[in-house]
């Protein structure tokens, strides 16, 4: 909510300047908006209908002279071309051959997609379809049989509700709205009928009425929202408005306001929370995957409704700017979404090469309008970051004729781009962290008794056993790195930065569970690149347990590992396990360039640095044993998504490092620094005088110090002390002199204690500024620092002390 604002108790307060300027000034109309009173439904009703065929098409006046618009325009023909084949409404078992199973609920959606994306280019002027009445008959024939043999209140559905009351009804309404003027009343009216028997309500959905929630509810909003375009319903317009505040619910679960100050409202706490986490099915990290669909499917509904007696005016709509600022820019790397926060999708051959991004892309575009003034300008300089830093994936290229249109117009105007992302945001509602870099990009994958660790069903994602065992996620200028089939080829027993068990877990072993500690998250330093965390590692199925940390300094990253320990099985921690844009990239090893063969394999003893080619350095300030493999690895989509996998081999060379903490380990540890991208050279030197130190590795806490500062950065598991500094339990901080000022920051990553008591030592501080709840006091020995933490979430608090 805005400051200043109350909230009334229907919820329906102004936004001042939220979508009520959308639709016209994002999208050309060929009918004016109106106020779209139902006192006149059928005036109404057809200036909602050209909004979302204009979404759809781009709208008429497109400049088919304009190369880009008519590179669009031909890929809608393509797209079209490949939709129809095999379309045939004379079959008896399917209007596709392919599509013909009566047990999977998605070849019904299928059908149904590729019928909207061939009626798609029936409407857009400049396509060979365009117009074409064979086309058109074919495509009323397609929506019959699929009305006669598949879809409505005579059919009973199968396998996913999904399919039935979002899938196949948002692409059936795209067909309706596109073929409007040749359906026919009667044909109408079937398609309107079948629809509502399947999605009647905003609120609700399954079979058995479940409450809609997060991006469920705004697809299932957006379905009732054009349905009733269709059919002209006023009365059914208001309860979308409504349900996307779940004004029925009393709010409890609004897809606008943050599920963390929305909790004592009885909602499931899916959705957005202020720190930018994004959480669906409970509580799986998702704003790559549902998230970005909710950003998306929401856009397109404000659009819908923007100027109209509908608007939108929950002052909770606000906070969608703070979902783009908190919840997306920090994932989003060059065009890439960090595979953390994607769930299931990351093991669907059609969502790698960028293809999350450009969603979101296309979401913030169709915001732009909806929000005036500074935000529109931030958010123009973010769009056009993020499409020239994609130089993997071009977005103009890709993406479709309404968001071209708009984008052409936003790259023209003078708001220059942001430039490169470089900060440090940790998301303590999913247990993730982003650390950004001008040369790289990391993330860290955790979980915690909060979160789950990953998500399997309907047959997909089968080998996501470790995807939150602390995995690291290095982004470099190798922006293909995590597409190109990674997913399917990479060892998933391995994946860079885990702690685990050496075995392969049956297939979904462990999906939607969570750990067994609270202790997951750290602390950051505001305005810069500083941050400690951590996780305590207790593997699923297993006695595995280990205290995990990784301490984000610039351009080093330190990581440190104790307690590892388990009654059976061998324990591994993998350093790298990279897929090479190069398969022959130099590994140098202590200035030693090892086997470039597919194949080789070998233990390298007594090990201070290593060096990969386009990767960069590994330092091990204690010397270490570390094994490395390269090899090719083949493997088929399917193997790790039966649902909608190929079974087409793929072969992509790897380069796997790791230690080896041995049988049934009981006190394993180890210590190194990644530096990104850094040279061999720089990796040499930081070798010879390492710019950080290990000040503590123990079961109590682990701390780092940087040499260029003294900046000390620690994680407390328990009780204990580190040179100048003790916590009194659980705690994570980072302490930085500046000549006579001292910065600290402090969290409860465990976000469970009600209080942090920290004793400095070092006397004669006093404060300069400091966080609500956070106070400072003398003691005999130094300064007692005291941070109220109850219900901050495992938020950082910060506080700045000097020297008198």
């Amino acid at each position: 909510m805005n400051p200043g604002t109350t909230r009334g108790t229907t919820r329906r307060t102004v936004l001042a300047g939220a979508a009520a300027l959308g639709a016209a000034a994002a999208l050309p109309l060929t009918g004016a908006a109106g106020s779209a009173h139902a006192a006149e439904p059928a005036a109404d009703a057809a200036a909602l209908r050209t909004r979302w065929h204009t979404l759809l098409t781009g709208g008429p006046g497109l400049d088919l002279a304009d190369p880009r618009i008519a590179s669009a325009v031909a890929r809608v023909g393509r797209a079209a071309t490949t939709a129809a084949k095999g379309l045939d409404p004379s079959a008896t078992d399917g209007l596709f051959p392919d599509l013909t199973s009566t047990v999977l609920s998605n070849h019904v959606t299928t059908s149904f997609k590729r019928l909207a994306t061939t009626a798609t280019a029936w409407a857009v002027p400049g396509t060979p379809q365009y117009g074409d009445e064979a086309l058109r008959d074919l495509l009323l024939a397609g929506l019959d049989w699929m009305l006669d043999h598949r879809y409505g209140p005579a059919h009973t559905r199968f396998d996913n509700d999904w399919d039935w009351e979002i899938g196949s009804a948002l692409a059936l309404n795209d067909a309706a709205v596109l073929l409007h003027e040749e359906l026919g009343d009667e044909r109408l009216a079937r398609i309107n009928e079948a629809v509502r028997s399947y999605t009647p309500d905003p609120n609700l959905w399954r079979a058995d009425r479940q409450i809609a929630t997060g991006a469920n509810r705004v697809w299932i909003s957006t379905v009732v929202a054009v349905n009733a375009v269709l059919r002209g319903s006023g009365e059914d317009l208001a309860r979308v408005r409504d349900a996307l505040s779940d004004v029925e619910g009393s709010g409890a679960n609004s897809v606008l306001a943050f599920n963390d100050a929305n909790a004592a409202a009885g909602g499931t706490g899916e959705g957005f929370s202020s720190d930018g986490s994004f959480l669906q099915h409970y509580k799986h990290p998702y704003n790559g995957g549902y998230g970005k669909e909710l950003l998306n499917t929401l856009s397109r509904l404000l659009n819908l409704l923007a100027g109209t007696a509908w608007t939108v005016t929950d002052p909770d709509l606000d906070n969608v700017r703070l979902w783009v600022d908190e919840g997306f820019d920090p994932l989003l790397v060059r065009g890439d979404v960090m595979a953390s926060v994607c769930g299931r999708e990351i093991a669907r051959p059609s969502k790698q090469g960028h293809a999350s991004a450009q969603t979101v892309i296309e979401a913030v575009i169709r915001l732009i309008p909806g929000f005036p003034g500074e935000t529109a300008e931030r958010f123009t300089a973010l769009v056009k970051q993020w499409i020239a830093e994609d130089t993997y994936r071009d977005f103009l290229g890709a993406t479709d004729l309404a968001s071209l249109v708009a984008a052409q117009r936003l790259l023209a105007s003078p708001v220059p781009a942001r430039g490169p992302l470089v900060t440090h945001k940790q998301h303590p509602g999913m247990d993730k962290a982003a650390h950004h870099r001008p040369s790289f990009a990391l993330g860290i994958s955790a979980y915690s008794s909060r979160i789950y660790g990953y998500e399997s069903i309907q047959n997909e994602n089968l080998h996501g056993w470790h995807l939150s065992d602390g995995m690291v996620l290095l982004y470099t200028d190798d922006l293909g790195h995590y597409s190109e089939d990674y997913w399917p080829t990479v060892d998933p027993t391995r994946l860079p930065g885990t702690t685990v068990l050496v075995g392969r877990p049956a297939d979904a072993a462990g999906q939607r569970t969570t750990s067994t500690a609270d202790w997951a998250g750290g602390t950051a330093l505001p305005g810069t690149t500083l941050g400690a965390y951590g996780m305590e590692l207790r593997a699923f199925g297993s006695s595995l347990h280990g205290f995990k940390s990784w301490f984000c300094l610039d351009d080093v990253i330190a990581c440190v590992g104790s307690g590892i320990a388990s009654g059976e099985g061998r324990a591994e921690t993998v350093v790298e396990n990279r897929k090479l844009r190069d398969p022959a990239a130099a590994l140098t090893v202590d200035g030693r360039q090892a086997p470039a063969d597919t194949g080789w394999s070998q233990r390298l003893d007594g090990v201070r640095w290593l060096h990969l080619e386009g990767t960069g350095g590994y330092v091990f300030p204690e010397t270490a044993t570390v094994h490395g493999l390269r090899e090719e690895r083949t493997a088929t989509w399917r193997e790790i998504n039966l649902k909608y996998g190929t079974d087409t081999p793929v072969t992509r060379p790897y380069l796997t490092l790791w230690q080896d903490h041995g049988a049934a380990p009981d006190a394993g540890r180890y210590f190194w620094f990644q530096a990104p991208m850094a040279s061999a050279a720089l990796t040499k030197r930081w070798s010879d005088a390492p710019p950080v130190v290990l000040e503590a590795g123990s079961t109590a806490v682990h701390a780092v110090r940087r040499d260029a500062d003294g900046l000390l950065a620690a994680n407390f598991w328990t009780a204990g002390a580190v040179r100048e500094l003790a916590s009194d339990g659980p705690a994570s901080v980072l302490v930085r002199p500046a000549g006579r000022t001292l910065h600290l920051a402090l969290s409860d990553p465990t976000q469970l204690r009600p209080a942090v008591v920290l004793d400095l030592a070092r006397r004669g501080l006093r404060v300069v500024r400091a966080d609500p709840g956070v106070t400072v006091a003398p003691t005999a020995t130094g300064t007692r620092i005291t941070a109220d933490t109850a219900g901050r979430r495992g938020a950082t608090l910060t506080l700045t002390l000097k020297w008198s």
